[in-house]
């Protein structure tokens, strides 16, 4: 019988009382995580959620003189690597529970987003990972191997919660196909097939998702990537309004039985008369099929010259209120950098499979979501940032309290052992030093029998 004690973990206390308010690992077995011998899913699962706040990574820890308690690497990697487990499924489940907690604490007068944006998940020093493609980043002009990892995002302005996301490859640049035996009845071949659709058409499965597993919002927000006809359709025909960035390409735009470019747009536009200079002009359009839209020109702010296009499809809101309900998609570019920078994203496990990359992706996605409930229940003005490395200095101090606690437990167990007077005189010896230590340490000790 393996012993998976619950201390080998060692996770913060914090951390436990989350996983306890999320119903991490009810979530989990709901998913259907099972294994019929060895070490559980749930305990591997916390294993490896709690490697990142060690400051080391699988290879290091195995080499550690804590490996002997620790699973061997094969475990972990059948873990990871399993294409029958449901991880979308898992994130699904948590986050739409985590929202359910959260909308109780936001006003009424607040609205909740979907925000739809894709990030590099690079892979440059790989050759042999499945479905690896290339890439170009538009921001540098550069191409990277690797993937676009599409996601699907709540926020209510406040905390931002990642429902969903893929890893989508490319069928021109593609530089590795999937992996042969994957079982074509598993989850995992179903989100190879899906990493080899267009985003359009991967973007509306995904609120049809998230909307029927309860997670509710008004609006849809998206990048100027995103903002195309057919699928600002999709999402309207799905109940939700549009609020999205516009580049000037070649759409055009009815205003009086004309069709304008952008740019013939903006000079048809009105100007916006208030407070905020930044906000320049508006003016109500229709997109070529028809669909009734709001435009708002805003001054680019690195380019004081230039303009920006903002399309709103719910025509009953100021133009303000368009403003700042888009200003909410920043979230999602916080999101990705603290995934990136913070939680080892593309980098903590270097495995070829692409149920590898998906199932560490959920987890750090999963720690995503705890640092971000942590944060809205915290009082003081903590960054998400601040609250990691608070995790992690914990995770070391519990790292010697359970070695004190150790050292403690044998000194007691050595004086049961010896003749009465002996064992008196190291019981009271015990307890003047525990009543000499600062109470920052006592709070890590337990209530010991020397003690009564």
């Amino acid at each position: 019988m393996i012993d998976q004690n619950e201390q080998e973990n060692q996770l913060p206390n914090e951390i436990k009382q989350a996983f306890k308010e999320l119903k991490v690992l009810q979530h989990l077995r709901t998913a259907g995580f099972k294994k019929k011998f060895g070490y559980t899913c749930s305990f591997l699962f916390q294993l490896v959620f709690v490697l990142l706040f060690h400051h080391k990574n699988w290879f290091r820890l195995l080499e550690s003189e804590k490996s002997a308690s620790f699973p061997g690497k094969d475990a972990v990697y059948r873990f990871l690597n399993h294409s029958g487990y449901a991880w979308r499924r898992f994130l699904s489940l948590l986050s739409s529970f985590t929202i359910s907690k959260i909308q109780p604490l936001t006003g009424e007068d607040r609205v909740s987003v979907f925000v739809i944006d894709d990030s590099m998940y690079e892979r440059n020093r790989s050759k042999a990972v499945e479905l690896l493609s290339r890439f170009k980043d538009h921001a540098t002009g550069c191409y990277y191997k690797g993937f676009r990892m599409l996601t699907l995002g709540w926020s209510d302005g406040h905390t931002f919660i990642p429902v969903d996301f893929t890893l989508l490859a490319s069928l021109k640049s593609q530089l590795n196909g999937i992996m042969k035996g994957i079982d074509k009845r598993t989850s995992g071949y179903k989100r190879r097939i899906e990493a080899l659709l267009p985003a359009p058409e991967v973007i509306p499965a995904m609120i049809d998702r998230a909307l029927s597993a309860g997670v509710q919002a008004s609006y849809v927000v998206m990048d100027s990537w995103f903002t195309h006809a057919p699928l600002i359709q999709a999402v309207l025909d799905r109940g939700l309004d549009v609020i999205g960035m516009v580049k000037a390409d070649k759409k055009r735009y009815l205003v009086g039985g004309r069709r304008l470019s952008l740019q013939e747009l903006y000079f048809a536009a009105t100007p916006v008369q208030g407070k905020n200079k930044g906000i320049l002009r508006s003016i109500r359009t229709e997109l070529s099929p028809g669909i009734p839209v709001t435009m708002v020109f805003v001054r680019h702010r690195s380019k004081k010259k230039e303009w920006l296009a903002i399309l709103c499809t719910d025509l009953s809101i100021p133009v303000e209120e368009i403003i700042r309900i888009y200003g909410i998609r920043w979230d999602i570019e916080v999101f990705f950098k603290c995934t990136k920078s913070l939680l080892r994203l593309q980098k903590e496990f270097q495995g070829r499979s692409y149920d590898l990359m998906l199932s560490h992706t959920t987890i750090v996605f999963s720690r995503y979501i705890l640092l971000a409930w942590q944060h809205r229940q915290s009082t003081d003005n903590r960054t998400l940032g601040g609250l990691f490395y608070l995790l992690c200095d914990e995770v070391s101090q519990i790292d010697w309290a359970v070695a004190l606690k150790q050292l403690i437990e044998l000194i007691e167990d050595i004086a049961k052992k010896a003749n009465k007077k002996i064992t008196t005189f190291i019981q009271k010896q015990l307890q003047q030093w525990i009543a000499g230590l600062p109470s920052y340490i006592k709070v890590y000790l337990p209530k010991l029998s020397c003690e009564s």
